[in-house]
């Protein structure tokens, strides 16, 4: 189907869900999910410009094996594609409005040690602070991604490194959160996202250059928890 917009009724849903994370609200309301959520994500990541796909939507369901927190659902959608160069473009919808986000999210082993290592050169780590500051005019956030920052220096750098707080980073994204506006409901919002993964460039092109993709994660680990 083409996409016309997420359903009015989406973000309502997923407030409901973030108060009653329970297999009845889920059945009650899982055709609301599937109109007005699933099918319109479905259908923006299929019709998103070419340089960007493809992306897959991530399951509902949260993996509960080895978390304290039991809840079954996602109270969020998102969906993810890797570019070329190994950064990652990423969109979600959930109670608070549409988030488009592109980078490093959280670095494996390999990642983190090139990372650090171009972060530190006196070469190349200026480059990184240059891109963020071009992102960063652009009006979307620059943040550490998935994972805490480190509270000392990683192993092998001072501590009064001048980029120390970058140093101690373990993801590196760039995001843009649109909240709800009118054109969410309408064919506007591709516009949008893509525009918000366009003004990341300087970010992914630094972090394409310096860092990559991991030859240590398979695909198959990111494709076991989408549909």
């Amino acid at each position: 189907m083409a996409f016309s917009g997420f359903g009015r009724d989406a973000l309502s849903f997923f407030a409901g869900l973030e108060a009653d994370n329970s297999k009845a609200y889920w059945t009650a309301n899982v055709s609301t999910f599937e109109q007005s959520v699933r099918n319109p994500m479905r259908a923006l990541v299929g019709e998103v410009d070419e340089s960007f796909r493809p992306l897959v939507v991530f399951r509902p369901h949260r993996d509960v094996r080895f978390a304290k927190d039991k809840s079954p659902y996602k109270t969020h959608i998102g969906a993810v594609g890797e570019l070329e160069g190994g950064s990652i473009v990423y969109v979600q919808l959930s109670s608070r409005g549409l988030m488009a986000a592109c980078g490093y999210y959280m670095m494996a082993t390999d990642q983190l040690e090139r990372y650090r290592a171009a972060v530190g050169d006196d070469r190349t780590g200026p480059g990184l602070e240059s891109a963020i500051k071009e992102v960063t005019k652009a009006k979307l956030t620059v943040s550490h991604g998935g994972g805490e920052p480190l509270k000392t220096a990683p192993r092998g750098y001072p501590r009064d490194h001048p980029r120390i707080r970058l140093l101690q980073w373990k993801g590196v994204i760039g995001s843009r959160e649109f909240g709800a506006p009118s054109w969410l409901f309408g064919a506007g919002a591709i516009k949008q996202v893509e525009q918000a993964w366009e003004a990341t460039a300087p970010l992914s092109r630094w972090l394409d250059a310096h860092v990559g993709p991991s030859m240590l994660v398979p695909d198959e680990l990111r494709e076991r928890h989408s549909s």
